[in-house]
């Protein structure tokens, strides 16, 4: 999954704010088109799914719960390469055993590593399986060639080579170091030394020279938009070329690389502070923000947030689930910060919900960049709560909403694509309501694959389901269930050292205004 962005826009004390462009060369090959016949089924249940999703449910069944963790996990082995690289997908459409992709990418190196530690803190392991395959990783983790302290973007998961042509259409990869996918690998890096005293060394080692001041531009009050305090999105090794844009919005995963470098001291807090609730009013977004300006630590920050059916939110750049709710899956924000970070995660789940129920009339909810059931990646989401003008949204056929216009009739939303991992990441803020979901997902369309979980996205207009299962949505799913069986499992390294003395304080201040 190549999540690789572009510059936008940019205003006068704040940076451009990202958008998540995927690459041509990411794309699968196309899969068949669904059957006709699978339509009026499809459509049928829907009200069956409305009622059976307002039935209590237990969320906390442990034993369920354990069982989707423990077929993911067989999922994540089945995409491990003799080098303990985790690939970039499967292929699960055939009779056989599940086809691996030939890539793989820092994000999807992270996601294994914490997913192994989360399979022996559940008992789906043992504690010297858990160490054999987590020093299996650093060793070819400490060989794949690094640029600045950092990992390239693409590797063949197979001999840990770097990607100059893309696997089955040969068109040309030029490498690149992501911040935010080199902060998922540093994160399982960090879950891995953690679980596996043995490792602290060699980690500590292999993260020294990883320094983000890197990718950071320090603030210049007399030129904001040339010097915003944020972070670029990469670099091209090969030239030292820096992308035209920064990650200006901070409710968005690459938070976790901020996070990051302000914990371990090379970036200076006040970076949290130059990061966008929502941008300031004069520039154009998908809905006029409401707000002020308030003094943060002697920084002048505009406290903006979206209002969505009647609720305050601080949105995110595309409206999607992962950009908002992956984050807290290692970081305890909504602990730390209730009434701001707590409020609006919330929210955020509850404006998802109600758009796949009410707006859409899917029968079913949960939008986050995902396989298209038909072929491809599409990034999907709620329009509406997110920065992005015509940003992400829930159908691949793109029908987009409009502040201040009439909602479009639910039969404007053609081919409404639900993905399974954004349920899990709404799992501590709506239980119940994921449970069903996901129950209907699976009862209704056949998307979970017994030994391997849930496919990656499903059709809900034409009950198509994906053919493919990818490593980065696998590893958020394993990464919740883990959170909901044993909470704080994955998350002792990012509640101590400079997580705790640095980054909290800052969530301890922040005041949204919602």
């Amino acid at each position: 999954m190549d999540r690789r962005t572009f510059i936008t826009a940019t205003w006068t004390g704040a940076a451009a704010l990202s958008l998540r462009a995927i690459s041509a060369s990411s794309a699968s090959a196309a899969q068949s088109a669904p059957s006709p016949a699978t339509a009026p089924a499809a459509r049928s249940v829907r009200s069956a799914h409305a009622a059976h999703a307002a039935q209590a449910v237990h969320a906390l069944d442990t034993p369920l719960l354990l069982r989707w963790f423990r077929d993911t996990y067989h999922s994540i082995e089945a995409m491990t390469t003799d080098l303990g690289l985790a690939t970039d997908k499967i292929d699960v459409s055939g009779s056989g055993d599940p086809v691996q992709s030939r890539q793989t990418s820092p994000t999807n190196i992270g996601c294994g590593l914490w997913s192994t530690v989360a399979a022996a803190g559940l008992g789906v392991i043992g504690e010297a399986t858990m160490h054999r395959r987590l020093e299996r990783t650093v060793r070819t983790v400490e060989k794949l060639e690094r640029h600045h302290g950092f990992w390239l973007n693409w590797y063949d998961a197979h001999d840990g080579s770097v990607l100059t042509e893309w696997p089955g259409t040969g068109d040309p990869v030029r490498p690149f170091l992501s911040s935010v996918d080199n902060a998922w690998l540093i994160t399982g890096l960090r879950i891995a030394a953690d679980a596996s005293p043995a490792l602290r060394p060699r980690v500590a080692r292999i993260l020294a020279t990883a320094d983000w001041s890197y990718y950071y531009t320090p603030y210049d009050p007399a030129d904001p938009v040339a010097g915003p305090g944020q972070l670029r999105g990469g670099f091209w090794p090969d030239t030292e070329e820096p992308t035209g844009h920064h990650y200006g919005a901070l409710n968005t995963e690459p938070r976790m690389a901020s996070y990051l470098g302000i914990a371990d001291g090379s970036l200076p807090a006040d970076h949290y502070w130059h990061l966008l609730r929502t941008m300031v009013p004069e520039n154009e977004q998908e809905q006029h923000p409401q707000g002020s300006y308030v003094a943060v630590d002697g920084i002048r920050v505009w406290q903006g947030h979206y209002t969505h059916r009647g609720r305050k939110i601080v949105p995110s750049w595309g409206g999607s689930m992962f950009e908002a709710l992956m984050v807290p899956l290692f970081v305890p924000e909504a602990e730390w910060s209730p009434q701001s970070w707590g409020l609006t995660h919330q929210r955020y789940v509850r404006s998802q919900i109600e758009h796949g129920m009410e707006e859409a009339e899917y029968g079913y909810w949960g939008f986050s960049p995902a396989n298209i059931p038909e072929g491809g990646y599409q990034e999907y989401g709620v329009d509406a709560i997110g920065m992005q003008v015509d940003g992400y949204a829930s159908n691949t056929d793109r029908t987009y909403t409009t502040d201040g216009a009439p909602l479009p009739p639910a039969s404007a939303f053609t081919n409404g694509v639900v993905t399974p991992h954004a349920s899990f990441l709404a799992l501590p803020y709506a239980p119940g309501e994921a449970v069903a979901n996901l129950r209907a997902l699976d009862r209704d369309f056949g998307a979970y694959d017994e030994g391997l979980g849930f496919r990656d996205s499903v059709n809900v207009r034409t009950g198509r389901v994906s053919d493919f299962m990818l490593a980065l949505d696998q590893g958020m799913i394993a990464a919740a269930l883990a959170q909901a069986i044993r909470p704080g499992l994955l998350q002792q390294p990012f509640r101590t050292g400079g997580f705790r003395s640095k980054v909290r304080p800052l969530l301890a201040k922040e005041q949204f205004s919602i």
